[in-house]
């Protein structure tokens, strides 16, 4: 015999050995029969150790039953005697049979780990998780709504397989970019659809101040405390009935909602923290850049300028100061937020409000952002037929903003960062200065006025009407409002403001409606046959205006309104357009073994001209679940294992001008006596149609060893063909630019998702989680190439991926001259634009996020990371700072540059400071093309469940406390603050880093509390 099987022998040996010895000990324990005897106790959730109501407890052998009340507790009077045999059943819990010898008694039921019968939002229908066919993930927020985020999407990072979720900054509340499996467009949306409890939201930003790229984000209007879970669906199969709209993947959002014959709870969340940069850039102090100065003006033949003063110049460099701005611009932020809820329902009515309130500073002064939000959600039975309620949110968003991308007017990062260590706020006479094309720090934080407030209400109505057992009729409406109040004031003490004051105020409004209608047929045959329908229509309009004025000339810095500048300008802007859709979906499964769903939706946008408007958008998918089949029967540690595919096409439209294929006029004011005009705008093109994606995708789903392993698998393939696409045309037309048919892009990779459960037993469990994706972007056709970002650095070619480096690729610093060589890609001996070629892109070979969550009696301990390995960030702070003494009182020295060229023989990647070799400095340059590589540890969170004892002293349901870290370390090569900073939010400029504050790490203490 094996040594191997030696040991399992061996183990099976002790373990019937144990088993055996507590079976004879149990029996050996003297029981006496106790009549009428009284049993209670209390079930809670093994995992977080609060209190189930609901449950079904029923003693072995007796029909009589009894359910747990709102603190999970129950009682029985039986005439049995100890020990009881009770049969314990609730649904998301694994049913138990468990014997008790004492009373009162302490029971946890543990949550099924992958619940097969776990219902499953799909389309406009809902299917068993165990017939699902097309790729979807389901995530309860609960796991990830104390991270300190503005918007619950970003709480999603690294928690779905394939959702790359790029948080460019660390100011609350702006807006993110996600992908979900690649990038399909260049000039159309490439952002998922976000649907909330039906509700298609908006999720363009409204804002127009300009804010140095940024953009803040529509979503962080929606309290993730509100959220229940977060479906996404990724593949065709599951994105099909959202036809149009579905391209880019769809992010369903189920809020919470009572229910029926529930008791009244109220629960409290609270949580308040602090958070801070884990790291700021790396100056030289104020002596070291000025010798660095002197150093770049001996190169080049000019006078040292810091020489003594009594010779001329400026000071030594000994004698020069270090002014610490950074210290100035950046602070420990505050982090709060309270939540409250009340739900619960009776036979016929279930509610759910709550309200919320949450805080945040960023680090960067003096930015904030600040969330109050009211839910109301009404679900009523008026009879055995028919069903009504609603859904309801308010919310007021209020933002104090700042510039931190790029651009020096106004820029806080800039004055602080793009002044040099030695120079003083102050001048000669003491009095506060800005410097060099820069603000001064100090006035700008003194008398920063950049602001905006969002008003927002997101709601539906609902009628169903239950036509027979299997036939159901459903209809809707839907609203979503958001007015967005947004101002600026630049007094004559900065720049923008210079010289006598100027006044932004804008006000957008944007209103979509949606009426659906949707009739669902579902019914088991024969008991082995199960057949369902649905056929819909949606009719859906869109409205946005904007009105905004500027004025400049303002008597003193104490009039701020409009009204009272010398020089006022006003601008409106409006859009609308209606989308109506028709759709249906038929599958069939045999015995749950077999199963087959195809479905086909009809959408018409005002976008297109006749003969345009239509596109049609199928899909057809299939599964087979292995484990049903006759030669598997046998191997019980299969649970479930299921191979699917599908295929399908979408299409998108969305994030293009509402006329886009109209010819349109603009009416001006001329120059001519200032006479009215009308001028042409844009060329037509009657033939501009829909954006369209094929998608492919095959996956295998199984759960083994009684669900402790879980895991699924997925390849995909996109195409997108027809790209829309604005194209530059002659000068001769007339016009600039129009928009086309004409680019493809293909997508593929894989996905993985592996759950396990390493330990469970009564006192202690350990589960994880792991996700991990691959996706392989390329653009298969694009007529002329097209460059996006500062110094054309992202660049869009055929055969290349979006998003790549266009740079010139330094190979060394010549350790003779001191000077940077560059490949010369052409042989021509010049380093031209020629030479540029692509050295990477944002894309991440793999990325994804590993979670483990642990349980030791009443304590629980969470902890999630996130990863991504492969994506290049472009580091313009270091262009600007590693330019020696180049720009003298223009710029920052970054202290990297002490490692610079100084004599023949220095090995080094940091050129000589030279202003006659300009290729030392070229813009551009690939030295700052850095591996973005990370793992961050994203969240550690450790938790307290307070007994029920003292709860019930405290006649409170459930106490848990907990303490929480985010981004608590980042473990990466990039040098500079953060791998994920982008400068602009604009989805065509990423992975450029400059004058953006990283994301913070923050320490916070929390509460839940259900009364």
């Amino acid at each position: 015999m094996k040594k191997t099987e030696l040991s399992k022998y061996g183990i099976l040996c002790i373990l019937f050995t144990c088993i055996l010895f507590a079976q004879l000990s149990l029996a050996q324990v003297e029981t006496k029969p106790i009549i009428n005897a009284t049993l209670q106790g209390v079930v809670v959730d093994e995992e977080t150790q609060q209190p189930i109501e609901g449950v079904t407890i029923q003693l072995e052998a007796v029909t009589h039953s009894v359910k747990t009340d709102e603190k999970g507790r129950f009682q029985f009077v039986t005439g049995q005697k100890l020990p009881f045999t009770l049969l314990l059943s609730y649904v998301g819990y694994e049913p138990q049979r468990i014997v008790i010898n004492t009373s009162p008694a302490l029971i946890k039921l543990k949550r099924s780990s992958e619940d097969l019968d776990e219902v499953v939002v799909v389309g406009y229908t809902t299917v068993e998780k165990k017939n699902l066919i097309g790729s979807i993930e389901k995530v309860p927020l609960k796991e990830v709504s104390s991270i300190p985020t503005g918007s619950f999407d970003a709480q999603l990072q690294g928690k779905v397989a394939g959702m790359q979720v790029a948080t460019n900054t660390g100011v609350p509340g702006e807006a993110l970019n996600i992908r979900l499996r690649g990038a399909t467009s260049i000039n159309a949306n490439n952002n998922p659809l976000y649907v909330i409890d039906g509700v298609f939201v908006n999720s363009e930003s409204l804002q127009t101040i300009n804010s140095g790229g940024k953009a803040t984000s529509p979503i962080a209007d929606l309290n993730p405390s509100d959220i229940e879970f977060v479906e996404v669906l990724k593949d065709a199969e599951a994105t099909a009935l959202y036809g149009s709209r579905g391209a880019n993947g769809v992010i369903l959002i189920t809020t919470k909602r009572g229910k029926n014959g529930q008791s009244t709870k109220v629960d409290v969340n609270l949580y308040s923290g602090r958070a801070k940069a884990a790291k700021l850039w790396d100056l030289t102090t104020g002596e070291e850049h000025a010798l660095l100065v002197n150093e770049y003006n001996r190169n080049i033949g000019r006078p040292e300028p810091f020489t003594a003063v009594t010779e001329g110049g400026r000071g030594l460099p000994s004698e020069q100061q270090t002014y610490d701005r950074l210290s100035e611009a950046f602070r420990t932020a505050g982090v709060h937020n309270a939540d409250i809820a009340l739900y619960g329902g009776s036979d016929n009515t279930a509610y759910y409000l709550s309200s919320g309130y949450n805080k945040q500073e960023s680090i960067l002064r003096p930015i904030s952002f600040d969330r109050s939000s009211f839910r109301f959600n009404l679900d009523q039975k008026v009879n055995d037929k028919i069903k009504v309620g609603s859904s309801n949110s308010i919310s007021r968003t209020g933002r104090n903003q700042g510039r931190a991308g790029d651009g020096p007017q106004g820029g806080i990062l800039q004055a602080a960062l793009h002044t040099p260590t030695y120079l003083s706020p102050y001048n000669e006479q003491g009095v506060l200065v800005g410097r060099a094309g820069f603000d001064n720090l100090t006035l700008l934080l003194d008398n920063y006025d950049v602001g905006s407030v969002s008003l927002r209400y997101i709601g539906n109505l609902y009628g169903e009407y239950q036509l027979s057992p299997s036939w159901r009729f459903r209809s809707t409406f839907s609203v979503d409002y958001n007015q967005y109040d947004e101002h600026e004031y630049w007094n004559n003490l900065l720049i923008a403001g210079s010289p006598d004051g100027l006044a932004t105020s804008a006000i957008g409004q944007a209103t979509t409606w949606i009426n659906e209608q949707t009739l669902t047929y579902r019914k088991k045959i024969a008991g082995v046959h199960t057949l369902g329908l649905l056929v819909g229509n949606t009719l859906q309009g869109s409205t946005f205006s904007l009105t905004s004025a500027t004025g400049r000339g303002f008597a003193t810095n104490d009039f701020t309104l409009i009204s009272a500048a010398a020089n006022s300008t006003s601008t409106q802007d409006w859009d609308k357009y209606k989308l109506a859709s028709f759709f249906g979906r038929v599958d069939y499964a045999f015995d749950d073994r077999y199963l087959i769903d195809f479905s086909l939706r009809a959408d018409g946008s005002s976008k297109f001209n006749k003969g345009y408007q239509w596109g049609y958008f199928p899909a057809v998918g299939v599964a087979w679940r292995l484990n049903k089949e006759g030669f598997l029967q046998d191997l019980s540690f299969i649970n479930d294992l299921k191979i699917r595919s599908s295929y399908g096409i979408t299409g998108n439209q969305n994030g293009i001008n509402s006329f886009a294929s109209r010819q349109l006029w603009s009416g001006v004011n001329t120059a001519y006596q200032g006479l009215p005009g009308i001028i042409p705008e844009q060329l037509a093109n009657q033939q501009l149609s829909w954006e369209k994606t094929a998608q492919f995708n095959i996956g295998l789903d199984a759960a083994l060893l009684k669900n402790r392993l879980s895991f699924a698998l997925n390849y995909y393939y996109k195409y997108t063909k027809d790209g829309l696409l604005t194209e530059v045309l002659p000068g001769t037309t007339g016009f600039g630019e129009y928009l086309n048919n004409s680019a493809e892009i293909s997508n593929k990779g894989f996905e993985l998702t592996l759950n396990t459960v390493n330990i469970q037993n009564q006192d202690f469990s350990w589960s994880t989680s792991l996700n991990v994706a691959r996706n392989v972007n390329n653009i298969e056709k694009l007529a002329k190439p097209m460059n996006f970002g500062s110094r054309d650095l992202i660049l869009f070619q055929e055969g290349s991926p979006m998003y790549s480096f266009w740079v010139y690729n330094q190979l060394y610093v010549d350790a003779a001259t001191g000077d940077a060589v560059y490949e010369d890609v052409n042989g021509d001996g010049q380093i031209t634009t020629d030479d540029r070629q692509i050295l990477g892109s944002i894309w991440p070979d793999y990325f994804g996020g590993l979670s483990n969550n642990f349980t030791y009696k009443r304590f629980d301990l969470q902890t999630f990371l996130t990863f991504s390995v492969g994506n290049e960030v472009y580091n313009h702070n270091r262009f600007f700072g590693e330019a020696g003494g180049a720009r003298d009182a223009a710029r920052i020295i970054f202290a990297s540059n002490l490692d610079r060229w100084q004599q023949p023989g220095d090995i080094t990647d940091v050129p000589r400071s030279d202003g006659v070799n300009n290729n030392n400095y070229k813009d551009g340059g690939g030295r700052w093309l850095e591996d973005g590589s990370y793992l961050r540890f994203r969240t550690l969170s450790l938790g307290y469940n307070v007994g029920s004892k003292v709860l019930d002293r405290l006649s409170i349901s459930r106490l848990r406390i907990y303490a929480q870290a985010t981004n608590l370390f980042t473990w990466t090569k990039y040098s500079g603050l953060d791998p994920e900073s982008a400068a602009n939010g604009s989805p065509n400029q990423q992975g450029i880093d400059l004058g953006t504050p990283p994301q913070p790490r923050s320490f916070q203490l929390g509460i839940n509390l259900t009364l």
